[in-house]
């Protein structure tokens, strides 16, 4: 392969999709090791100033229908080996961000799409986008193993075009932690994380509830929440919700046992609040989330999670069942966090498990995958075979990448 060719947000821009793509394209040119000869064509809702001093960011503005058909007729004509599309109905200008279909119907490079919303009984406006890019993609990487018949059976796609490589993930370093608890004020502390935009219905009141028990048990614990209110949620009542779980923490006298973290929380910020982690708990109601990336860094970093069965949380945590529980069932998490932040040997069992499982999400791994998979449908050489390339509107079988590394 040439180059390839990325199409997605990228940093400045504060998305988890531009953060994804920023470590896939960094990860894949070290494994590679490629020169910064890639493109990046990002999507932009401006003039895309932060990045035109950059000749290799190609700023594609999302709402100019115009701009799709004539950015793939430019990769056309590059030296371009292949496209990788983070796909997110959100990115993308038109209802839904049916724009992309523009894009992807005057391509003639072979193209790769990461799905990272996957509905189990689609529904128009976003059915027939994704079945049109699932057909003239050359293969279809999921993150979730389980979305894989949510595809054929929605869509009738062939199974061998679809590849599962998890969401990556930074490895841990070990000997920072006890540096980092120091600095985040919570040496001495068992402490609980919980992380995203604050909005009703994230399971977060449930956890609080759990807790006079869990800290009748467990005198120094402490639950970390941070992110900032959801833009649309401060648009509507402000900081109303903020302020109600505030309420409800003095009310249930957690206010020592309690932390919210309001600002924006930059990755570094997210990996170190992390590593401090005894548990990360994600307590979510929605048991449709096929992806999570926050639960993707605390698993690839090695720390032990207890999450309501979401379709990722399902996954990525197979095997562990005991870290799954109901939705909104109080005893059932303060009986699993005080069994496990009561006892450290048990704790330490489950880290080591996680960590285990976690190797796999790793970014060098991930890039590695995706490298085998770019050669496949470049008809490249992976070890001693040649690989047939993709043809367009053709399936071809696909070696599995997800066992290879």
């Amino acid at each position: 392969m040439k180059n390839l060719a990325y199409v997605s947000t990228y940093p400045p821009r504060r998305c988890g999709i531009a953060t994804f793509t920023e470590h896939l394209r960094h990860s894949i040119m070290t494994a590679s090791r490629r020169r910064d000869g890639d493109v990046v064509v990002v999507m932009v809702n401006d003039d895309g100033a932060a990045y035109r001093s950059q000749p290799n960011f190609w700023p594609l503005p999302a709402a100019d229908r115009a701009a799709y058909a004539k950015m793939a007729e430019k990769l056309n004509k590059s030296d371009v080996s292949a496209v990788i599309l983070q796909h997110e109905f959100g990115i993308f200008g038109g209802e839904a961000g049916e724009y992309v279909l523009d894009f992807v119907r005057a391509l003639r490079k072979p193209l790769v799409t990461t799905f990272h919303t996957i509905f189990p009984n689609p529904q128009p406006p976003y059915r027939p986008i994704q079945q049109e890019l699932a057909d003239r993609s050359d293969a279809i990487v999921v993150m979730n193993r389980r979305a894989i018949p949510y595809l054929t059976n929605a869509y009738r796609i062939a199974e061998e075009k679809i590849v599962y490589i998890p969401h990556g993930s930074p490895k841990p370093k070990r000997e920072e932690r006890a540096k980092i608890r120091r600095r985040l004020g919570v040496a001495g502390r068992k402490v609980m994380f919980t992380f995203g935009l604050l909005s009703r219905g994230k399971g977060i009141e449930s956890v609080l509830r759990a807790l006079p028990g869990v800290v009748r048990a467990v005198p120094n614990a402490l639950y970390v929440i941070a992110g900032q209110t959801h833009p649309e949620v401060r648009r509507r009542e402000g900081e109303a919700y903020r302020e109600e779980l505030l309420g409800m923490v003095h009310e249930l006298g957690l206010d020592g046992h309690v932390r919210m973290v309001n600002r924006y929380i930059s990755e570094e910020d997210l990996v170190a609040y992390l590593m401090a982690s005894d548990l990360y708990l994600t307590p979510y109601p929605g048991l449709q989330q096929i992806t999570s990336g926050t639960l993707a860094y605390a698993v690839g970093l090695g720390r032990p999670v207890l999450s309501t069965p979401y379709e990722h949380a399902r996954d990525l945590l197979a095997g562990c069942d005991e870290l799954l529980l109901p939705y909104g069932d109080v005893s059932a998490w303060e009986a699993a966090l005080r069994r496990l932040l009561g006892d450290d040997t048990a704790l330490r069992r489950l880290e080591e498990k996680i960590r285990q499982i976690g190797q796999a999400t790793h970014w060098p791994r991930v890039a590695a995958q995706y490298l085998k998979l770019l050669a496949t449908v470049c008809g490249e050489k992976v070890g001693d075979a040649t690989l047939a390339p993709q043809v367009k509107g053709k399936v071809k079988p696909i070696v599995s990448v997800s066992d290879s590394i």
